[in-house]
């Protein structure tokens, strides 16, 4: 395995900014990812695991380790009992999965299409999007501890799922590296038309739409909303949504429905956890004052979607942080709702 330095990072993220990696390798197969680890371990080197680079924000800095991209593919699958298992190379874009998926007639993960980034990076952040989960279908994941190279298979229960988070990202940051990801699915199952685009999208209700009709119906909603990196789009250069939809207790969503008719305005909310609300974050932002198309120097707000924090062309990691703050505080100051960044941040 070649192992390269002083490679730039932006050019290998969906946002574009981004300093160098001192180190930089790519791994095909878990021999080659021990084989990395090694090479950090020897030298005492920080690790970053880079998957499709979606959802990154990397400092100016870059990072002063190892990074280690994942390039581990191929895709299995076996039908069983009702039951269809699809095992994924980590390293697999994570779209072209889906396109496989929805080919075999299987249904589970229709609504994800479209979502930047690789299989590996989907339990990381338990990925959701129009009315699914990736924690609903993956029963299993397996990975490569850091200190002692030992694989290990994690059940969906272990990786401890919850909104936008697992083990991998709160618990156990840092400590694996993710090779293959095992999902179970439902043959010639009845796609899921749980999100109100969706079903705006559809006006044949006495004729369900199949699989790939629902697939390219989320590709095109994705695409409005700058949500689909498209060649051309001035709104392409971005991390996806931004900030998380804010999950209030039952006395903080009425103290926010207050502040909101205040100014005339209704909250929209659908119910989440127990006693919980979850708020759009996206309804904050613009209500806050930041209109779509917002531009701040060389870092902007998506034309198309307010939670999209856009790179408008030669912008910095600086700049992209610096409107992000700007966002926070102003939301903060109308709406006293702290919003909470969704992509990784790195190198900070």
């Amino acid at each position: 395995m070649e192992i390269q330095e002083n490679i730039a990072l932006g050019p290998l993220t969906t946002l574009q900014v981004g300093g160098p990696a001192r180190y930089y390798a790519e791994a095909m197969t878990t021999d080659e990812v021990r084989e990395a680890l090694r090479f950090a371990g020897a030298r005492n080197l920080p690790l970053f695991v880079l998957g499709g680079g979606s959802n990154l924000v990397i400092s100016d800095r870059g990072w002063p380790g190892l990074v280690l991209r994942i390039a581990i593919s191929g895709i299995q699958h076996q039908h069983g009992h009702g039951i269809a298992y699809f095992e994924a190379g980590a390293g697999e874009i994570w779209d072209d999965f889906v396109a496989s998926v929805v080919t075999h007639t299987c249904a589970g993960v229709e609504c994800l299409s479209g979502i930047p980034g690789s299989v590996g990076g989907t339990p990381v952040q338990n990925v959701g999007a129009y009315g699914q989960e990736v924690a609903e279908t993956i029963e299993s994941v397996q990975a490569i501890d850091v200190k002692s190279g030992e694989e290990i298979e994690f059940s969906r229960e272990e990786c401890g799922f919850r909104y936008r988070t697992s083990i991998f990202n709160t618990t156990e940051r840092g400590r694996h590296v993710i090779t293959r990801v095992r999902f179970q699915l439902i043959p010639h199952g009845v796609p899921k038309l749980a999100y109100a685009d969706l079903k705006k999208h559809f006006v044949r209700p006495e004729t369900p739409p199949s699989l790939l009709e629902v697939r390219e119906a989320v590709r095109q909603i994705r695409a409005s909303k700058g949500m689909l990196i498209t060649a051309g789009d001035p709104d392409r250069r971005s991390a996806g949504s931004f900030f998380k939809n804010p999950i209030l207790t039952a006395e903080e969503f009425e103290r926010l429905k207050t502040r909101a008719a205040e100014r005339g305005l209704e909250v929209p909310s659908y119910p989440a956890l127990e006693a919980q609300r979850k708020v759009s974050a996206a309804w904050l932002v613009e209500n806050a004052g930041f209109a779509k198309g917002y531009a701040m120097g060389k870092a902007g707000i998506s034309s198309k979607h307010a939670l999209a924090l856009v790179n408008r062309g030669g912008a910095s990691a600086g700049d992209i942080v610096a409107l992000k703050d700007e966002v926070q505080k102003k939301v903060k100051s109308v709406w006293d709702v702290r919003l909470e960044p969704e992509p990784v941040f790195v190198g900070f």
